[in-house]
């Protein structure tokens, strides 16, 4: 029997509009919480993480089609990736404008009433001060707080818990056993709480 999102993903590729809207609407607030993550302050500052989320699906559905990825980890691995690569070609050009810093003109990063739906959802699956939806305070907080940690420390917590990787997934990336991905995660997740706490 096919899990729901694996045959959500092959009635995507077959071009049905519905399961697109679906999938993308699935998947909008982990990705979101993603990119805002990898992108860091600066680079919100200077491009909307809403458009690079966008930008990211849109490429990915096109392909749909033409890739033999249908399994939920897959599809998921392979829309992350691609908003990394978003990320990544968007930095190129404000690195080089960095030296000309009266050449760029930096947006303001609030984040929209749009955006703290997505977000809100994808944060508290990381921290959740209440049962009740995220304040923009608090989620700003929370972006800052991740800033501040180790980058092993905001890897971890990106792939387990916005990404959605499993511990065994997480361990071949970091190349680290399970046992050290389940220690790290834990330390990360209590630097993150003190972080919290400080602010």
């Amino acid at each position: 029997m096919a899990h729901p999102h694996d045959s959500l993903v092959q009635a995507a590729a077959d071009g049905d509009a519905q399961a697109q809207n679906t999938l993308f609407e699935q998947h909008l607030p982990g990705l979101l919480a993603y990119v805002r993550i990898r992108a860091g302050p600066r680079l919100r500052e200077l491009d909307s993480s809403l458009d690079l989320v966008q930008s990211a699906c849109r490429e990915v559905l096109q392909a749909l089609g033409r890739n033999p990825v249908r399994d939920e980890v897959g599809f998921r691995q392979w829309l992350y990736t691609a908003a990394e690569r978003k990320i990544l070609d968007r930095a190129k050009p404000h690195r080089r404008l960095r030296r000309d810093a009266a050449r760029s003109v930096p947006l303001a990063d609030p984040i929209s009433t749009a955006e703290a739906a997505c977000l809100s959802r994808a944060y508290e699956s990381i921290y959740t001060p209440s049962h009740q939806a995220m304040l923009h305070e608090e989620m700003s907080a929370l972006e800052a707080a991740l800033e501040e940690l180790p980058e092993d420390s905001r890897e971890v917590i990106v792939l387990a818990y916005l990404v959605g990787l499993p511990h065994a997934e997480i361990a071949l990336k970091l190349d680290r056993s399970e046992g050290a991905v389940r220690v790290l995660l834990h330390r990360a997740l209590a630097r993150l709480s003190h972080a919290m706490g400080a602010r």
